[in-house]
């Protein structure tokens, strides 16, 4: 039987980068369907010429929280919810820009991450539970100084993937947060990484690999493995016990 045979699948910023090859990888495991969220339909296209009716393209914006709403209702019969989009601005903390580069960054990296959840959760409820992937980034446990905004947005949307994973363990949803260093994606790029960046399938196999494992951290390429290997004492100790939740 193949790994995600009969699950329906919904990747937010679907349509290149990472979000295209969790799209690939979930087609080739199997899923029944896949949503493919996205702010412009019209760039789901090479998806749905590619792999055919099983994308169904999705509009989807974390910055519009009616969107979010709006993309629930369409997708009622989902059971694996993948937050992959997301932003990045290089900013130092003390950048004339800081301020507005982090307001900007939280209400998409992390802002975007509630709305998601909270529209998504009574939908895995509902279908038996199911997965709730966030894509963070290993700068949500270390920060860059001159993407201290982004880091800073990333380490609070891991900041809020745990509360999810134990807010959500009493209705049996999974949660899982993924970890990636450079990944050859334009963020890749923009951040000066592109000589260091590895495959975005990377990414896909080991979330999908964590989906079928019940593990939470995913520390997907070398150096996020690298990053994985020392933190993991503490993870160990401290984030990765799950408290009891109340079921809802």
């Amino acid at each position: 039987m193949s790994q995600l045979q009969s699950q329906v699948v919904l990747v937010t910023g679907a349509n290149r980068g990472i979000g295209r090859a969790i799209v690939a990888g979930a087609i080739q495991r199997g899923a029944q369907k896949v949503y493919a969220a996205v702010r412009s339909l019209a760039s789901a296209t090479a998806l749905t010429s590619e792999f055919g009716t099983r994308v169904v393209p999705l509009h989807l914006d974390l910055e519009d929280p009616k969107s979010i709403l709006e993309a629930a209702k369409s997708a009622p019969d989902v059971t694996i919810v993948i937050n992959n989009a997301g932003i990045l601005q290089t900013a130092g903390p003390l950048a004339d820009n800081a301020v507005a580069s982090l307001e900007f960054q939280i209400n998409v990296n992390v802002s975007g991450l509630l709305r998601v959840a909270q529209a998504f959760a009574p939908i895995l409820k509902a279908n038996g539970g199911g997965s709730l992937v966030q894509l963070n980034s290993v700068a949500s446990i270390k920060s860059f100084a001159q993407a201290a905004t982004y880091s800073a947005s990333k380490a609070a949307s891991y900041s809020i993937t745990q509360a999810l994973r134990d807010e959500l363990a009493g209705q049996n949803t999974q949660v899982i947060s993924v970890h990636p260093g450079p990944i050859a994606t334009d963020m890749a790029n923009q951040a000066g990484m592109a000589d260091i960046a590895e495959p975005p399938s990377l990414v896909a196999d080991a979330l999908f690999e964590a989906i079928q494992k019940n593990t939470f951290h995913v520390f997907p390429d070398t150096l996020a493995r690298q990053f994985g290997q020392a933190y993991s004492g503490y993870a160990q100790a401290f984030i990765e016990p799950l408290q009891q939740a109340v079921a809802h």
